[in-house]
């Protein structure tokens, strides 16, 4: 939007633009490059524009208001008192130039006509008023006209102003309104804008007629800060894995229509990532804080194979808790108030008696 127009408060040269695409996006920065390029220096200043942009479009938008142009009306009607008093005061040479020349005149008139000398000079006097009285009447009608269109243009600049006044922030924000209109709108008001960049960035805007404003902005963000994530949604995950898994995780937070620092919608992967970065304790440590034990914990406690502890777990004989989305799991403590091998035995016992009656039943029905 500054192009052109925007300086380096910082060594008083215009500052150019280039262009960076950002998210698939065209972003404009403002850069002092002129004298690394003529004489091998540093960048003086590197500022990006979105953030200006939008600021000095702000600005213009608060600044065009109706009270503003009643001040300006008001203003141009002393202005234009001012030009009907320096008419009158040009009008005023005019007659004294055109008194003169009649003077002038009726003093050759009354010259004795035998006196030539005394005549021509009589003569070249009235000559000379007479050029004066067409230099003063061509200089007061040059005024006069220049004054009319000037106060003609301001009257037209005024009436259109008070009519965009109201309309100006619905054209400025309309997005068909293209990017070159809003750069001639912008130029119609604004001389240029001055940006120092240090823990702030300084914006110091010069308006048309020379009236000034200074706002200050905050450093934009890097871009680690601007793909940072929120941290509520941290939060959340940390909560979560409690008692999920880092896919279901995922789909939870999707589910609340929550998104990552880049806008993405969460994965399995970005959830470990983000359980990497800052620093939150895995799953399994969180379940094994909890007392809960592996599967060949549990084997040698019941004098099991490992592969018998896993059928145990999907005849859900065996309580436990996935610590990853990879099958794996954690199982909780055993009961310590009688021996648990025995309590296994004799539940398998009583399996393999059902398993036996089962088939007697089956057998008769067979011979039935």
């Amino acid at each position: 939007m500054l192009q052109g127009i925007v300086v380096c408060g910082v060594c008083g040269d215009r500052m150019t633009v280039r262009y960076h695409v950002t998210g698939g996006q065209l972003v404009a920065h403002y850069m002092c490059q002129r004298r690394g390029i003529e004489a091998g220096k540093p960048i003086c200043q590197h500022v990006p524009g979105a953030q200006i942009d939008a600021a000095v479009g702000q600005r213009l938008i608060e600044s065009l208001t109706p009270l503003n142009l009643d001040v300006a009306l008001a203003v141009e009607q002393e202005l234009q008192s001012r030009l009907d008093e320096a008419d009158t005061l040009r009008h005023q040479q005019v007659e004294r130039a055109r008194y003169e020349a009649d003077l002038a005149r009726r003093r050759y008139m009354r010259v004795d006509p035998d006196n030539r000398l005394v005549a021509d000079s009589l003569e070249a006097q009235w000559n000379d008023k007479l050029r004066s009285v067409q230099a003063a009447e061509q200089e007061y009608e040059r005024h006069r006209q220049a004054d009319r269109c000037a106060l003609d243009e301001q009257q037209k600049a005024a009436i259109h102003a008070l009519a965009l006044a109201h309309d100006f922030p619905r054209v400025w924000n309309d997005p068909d309104t293209p990017p070159r209109e809003r750069k001639r709108l912008l130029r119609l008001l604004i001389e240029d804008v001055t940006l120092i960049k240090g823990e702030t960035i300084s914006v110091h805007i010069r308006f048309k007629g020379g009236a000034t404003q200074t706002q200050t902005l905050g450093r934009p963000k890097n871009a680690w800060q601007l793909r940072h994530t929120d941290p509520q949604v941290i939060e959340a995950i940390d909560d979560l894995l409690n008692h999920h898994t880092e896919k279901h995780i995922a789909t939870r937070l999707n589910e609340q229509g929550l998104r990552s620092g880049t806008g993405n919608p969460f994965n399995r992967r970005i959830i470990a990532k983000l359980r990497d970065a800052y620093g939150l304790k895995p799953r399994y440590d969180r379940l094994r804080d909890k007392g809960m034990l592996t599967k060949h914990e549990v084997a040698k406690q019941l004098d099991v194979s490992v592969d018998t502890v896993k059928i145990w777990r999907r005849a859900q004989r065996l309580k436990a808790h996935a610590f990853n989305d990879k099958g794996e799991y954690l199982y909780e403590p055993l009961d310590h108030g009688r021996p648990t091998k025995y309590a296994w035995q004799w539940s398998q016992k009583q399996a393999r008696a059902q398993s036996l009656a089962t088939d007697r039943t089956n057998e008769v029905q067979y011979e039935t």
